[in-house]
């Protein structure tokens, strides 16, 4: 006993803590898929060229980057510090700068290697922290400055106190530019979603394994979160949504205590995730028997998703897929019906969203967006509500070199026993 507590007052003591600090990282030649950074030195370099390029062309010195999707895809900083704002300083030369709480240090010196950490102490806010940097040692910069205004790890607080600290900027909101760069997949990020969906499908398997009268949609979720762990998972942006008769409205709801009942329909929607990628999928599984009209909207929604898909192709714009979606459901004799989208872009997902951010960028009707080789979709085929039946299919699909693959493999069964 004395022994022990002469070792812990020997380390209470330490004032060289070098031996106890975590190494800085460093980048390998092949970087480990299993823990951040996920990418090659190559890649991250890449990725701020392009950022670099587009402050280039809109004249910026700096670009305060703070939406946590962003930051990740430019440094790999993959944690569940995100709740507390983060600012990413890049300069149009030099090294980048990571402001977030001081308490961040070593989770940034195990996962950063391209940006440099300024951490701000709990009696400070992040401006204060980048205002130090931006006055002081930055104070030759010219005062041009990009920010993601629409970001959610923007708050309008933490804005205006930057705007008032410094104010001989000039700020231009730049929302949108490192999106828009995200959404074509580089091989490396294929691969991450492809290993992505199969964990998808081992989610979904045992969820609709657990599916059974008198079970409860708590122990259904638990079954998917369990599966999906041990396929190699980590936790996803989202969900998994689980809702059973009664709550299938529900947008954004998940699962409660309630028991499945015969007759019952569950509806899941879950995702995956690996490296941040998600891949996400749903089914609407109805118990041992199936409504009237149940089996004509599970035809027409596979129908509509197989037109879909072949519509997705690279130069196409959005809205040409939105409109194969919807001729389908226009000759099934459902002109009336409408949706916001038949899909949207998925990739990099951080709680709460697997959206890639605050932003749903979806196959619209009046999207213009155009198709590119190497995005990467959760396409739905969604027909509830119609008066006629009910059905619901989605899966991940990637836009790839020899044309749209689907990546999630889950059977698409009207019912289950």
């Amino acid at each position: 006993m004395y022994i022990l507590f002469d070792i812990i007052l020997v380390c209470l003591n330490v004032t060289d803590d070098t031996s106890c600090r975590k190494k800085p990282v460093t980048y390998t030649s092949m970087p480990n898929e299993e823990a951040p950074p996920y990418f090659s030195k190559q890649e991250f370099e890449a990725r701020l060229d392009a950022v670099r390029r587009a402050m280039a062309a809109r004249g910026l010195a700096v670009f305060i980057v703070s939406a946590p999707e962003n930051i990740f895809y430019l440094t790999g900083l993959d944690h569940w510090g995100y709740f507390a704002p983060h600012m990413l300083l890049v300069p149009a030369e030099g090294q980048p700068v990571l402001v977030t709480r001081s308490m961040e240090k070593v989770t940034v010196a195990t996962q950063v290697a391209n940006a440099r950490f300024e951490g701000h102490r709990d009696d400070e806010t992040a401006a204060d922290a980048v205002c130090r940097i931006l006055l002081g040692e930055w104070h030759h910069i010219e005062p041009r400055f990009g920010v993601e205004a629409w970001s959610s790890g923007l708050p309008l607080g933490l804005a205006e106190h930057l705007k008032q600290k410094v104010r001989n900027a000039e700020w231009l909101d730049v929302s949108g530019v490192i999106d828009d760069t995200r959404m074509v997949k580089s091989p490396a990020e294929q691969s991450f979603i492809r290993r992505a969906a199969m964990i998808s499908d081992a989610g979904a398997k045992a969820a609709i394994e657990r599916i059974r009268i008198g079970e409860s949609e708590r122990n259904i979720a638990a079954a998917c979160e369990s599966a999906m762990l041990e396929a190699g998972g980590t936790f996803p942006g989202f969900g998994p949504f689980i809702r059973s008769s009664g709550r299938l409205g529900e947008e954004h709801t998940s699962w409660t205590s309630r028991r499945i009942e015969e007759g019952d329909a569950v509806f899941l929607e879950l995702s995956g995730c690996f490296a941040r990628y998600h891949a996400p999928l749903g089914r609407l599984v109805h118990l041992e028997r199936a409504p009237p009209g149940t089996c004509e909207m599970a035809r027409i929604c596979a129908d509509a998703f197989e037109a879909l898909v072949a519509a997705l192709r690279k130069g196409a714009p959005f809205r040409d897929v939105y409109s194969a979606w919807q001729g389908i459901v226009d000759g099934a004799g459902l002109s009336h019906y409408r949706r916001h989208h038949c899909g949207y872009v998925v990739g990099i997902g951080i709680p709460p969203s697997w959206t890639g951010g605050n932003k749903v960028t979806g196959l619209r009707a009046d999207s213009d967006l155009i198709l590119e080789t190497g995005m990467c979709f959760h396409v739905l085929s969604w027909l509830m509500g119609t008066g006629r039946g009910d059905f619901f299919l989605s899966n991940t699909v990637l836009l790839g070199e020899n044309g749209a693959e689907i990546l999630t493999r889950t059977p698409i069964d009207v019912v289950t026993h």
